[in-house]
């Protein structure tokens, strides 16, 4: 059975009233207005108690703690609020049949994923959120999918510490929905931006060793494409919405997609076209044998109805 490490265990209470410790000093406080007008005049670190049950925060500088504050609806939604996958559909380029859906984290507020991501990773939350994120992918599928599709799923490289332990929550969400790994795709995100190569490879061969996909997500132009493809070896690549948009009236993004075709190939990697809002994107990515596309011209993210 799978426990939690620190970084996905990870959690910041918050006291309404309680004790403000500053220096081993207890400093009662009745209301978070009271609590963030002491620690105003406050520079050490300091840690909060509540006395009804002994519980106490991390000790951290009081400046932190008042950030804490300040965006504790955003970290109570990261932690203990309510979550759905919005699905997007990806269609057969060759035959307009649906392939799958790419499943995208939403909040019942409308926080925008990129504000909870980065207030994820602001306050140490960032593990917990990315697996959240793909236990609701996970249910999406359940609900929603028919088993001969596949679902595109999103994940943080940088969340994942440890991946024969991280990643058995995931594993564990599937196996109690008795849903097949072959139906799963997961795609890091922001490619570009990935350092540790030898990590990555690491979570590649973790999902690939239980049966499931893996995908390169958000490739452009400015990344050393032919290292990455040989070093990762991804089932999937998915093309930045950039080089897709009107790429009918660029020759350099055209080219740029035709070369990319021609190198993934080769080397048996499907190709998906990312951002696709027009028919003269979808004729371009059609003739240059793109074998997969998504955006606004096949379909919105969407809720799915249980």
């Amino acid at each position: 059975m799978w426990s939690p490490c620190v970084a996905c265990s990870t959690t910041i209470p918050f006291f309404e009233r309680g004790l403000l410790v500053v220096n081993e000093q207890p400093h009662p406080y009745e209301s978070f207005d009271e609590l963030t007008q002491k620690l105003a005049v406050v520079e050490e670190e300091v840690y909060c108690v509540d006395p009804a049950t002994n519980r106490q925060t991390a000790a951290v500088p009081a400046i932190d703690l008042l950030e804490q504050i300040a965006n504790r609806d955003t970290i109570e939604l990261i932690q203990h609020g309510e979550f759905e996958s919005h699905l997007q559909p990806i269609i057969h380029l060759d035959t307009g049949e649906r392939f799958g859906y790419e499943a995208l984290l939403r909040s019942r507020n409308d926080i925008s994923p990129g504000e909870l991501f980065r207030a994820a990773n602001r306050f140490g939350l960032h593990s917990k959120l990315d697996q959240r994120a793909r236990a609701e992918a996970i249910k999406a599928t359940h609900h929603a999918v028919l088993p001969h599709e596949k679902t595109f799923i999103n994940f943080l490289p940088s969340t994942i510490y440890n991946p024969d332990y991280c990643l058995q929550h995931t594993f564990e969400v599937i196996d109690r929905y008795n849903l097949s790994p072959e139906r799963f795709i997961f795609e890091v995100v922001e490619t570009e931006k990935v350092q540790d190569v030898a990590h990555l490879q690491h979570v590649f061969s973790t999902y690939k060793k239980r049966g499931m996909k893996v995908a390169l997500d958000d490739v452009g132009a400015g990344f050393s494409t032919l290292d990455m493809l040989k070093r990762l070896e991804p089932d999937y690549v998915k093309i930045d919405r950039s080089y897709v948009s009107f790429c009918d009236q660029d020759t350099e993004k055209r080219a740029f997609l035709k070369n990319v075709r021609q190198l993934t190939r080769s080397m048996g990697i499907t190709l998906l076209a990312e951002g696709v809002e027009r028919i003269e994107e979808v004729d371009v990515c059609r003739e240059l044998g793109f074998d997969l596309a998504q955006g606004y011209y096949f379909g919105k993210p969407s809720p799915y109805a249980l």
